[in-house]
């Protein structure tokens, strides 16, 4: 299977996820680097976002909250080309009422290559990156083969 390439520019399109007990390390994080998320477009699920939109000052492009679709909506721009990079801080010793959609959203990220940092260390290392605020081809393979196959049906 081929890749094709799709530009990310250097304004980042930034969706920004945390679990309830995770919240604070994602204020905590967001505010330290906050200089560079004003750089982007920044998404956030619905308490998630309007918590970073009062604590950061800026606008936030808040989503529904996780458990009522929000992490599907970040999984749906993903295919829709509208997310560039992902910041969930999610919490693994937590039972999730909604950990289909967590998983979902987690496997949307790995199929369309998109970059994806579930913890405060590789956060830091990502958004440091010289590559963040660059022009980056990511590459994503070319699924038009899987959306042409032939399904055979048997008719009963």
């Amino acid at each position: 299977m081929s890749d094709q390439k799709f530009a990310m520019n250097p304004a980042k399109k930034i969706a920004l996820v945390a679990h309830d007990n995770k919240k604070q390390t994602l204020v905590e994080w967001s505010r330290f680097n906050r200089d560079l998320l004003v750089q982007h477009k920044v998404f956030a699920t619905g308490t998630t976002g309007k918590i970073l939109e009062d604590v950061l000052g800026v606008k936030i492009q808040k989503l529904q909250s996780g458990p009522l679709g929000g992490d599907q909506q970040i999984g749906a721009k993903i295919v829709e080309g509208k997310i560039d990079f992902i910041i969930f801080f999610w919490d693994p010793l937590e039972p999730q009422p909604h950990d289909p959609d967590v998983k979902a959203l987690l496997r949307m990220a790995v199929v369309w290559n998109i970059p994806i940092a579930c913890n405060r260390a590789s956060a830091d290392f990502m958004i440091s990156s010289p590559l963040m605020n660059s022009e980056y081809d990511r590459l994503v393979p070319d699924y038009g083969i899987y959306r042409v196959r032939k399904i055979d049906i048997e008719e009963a």
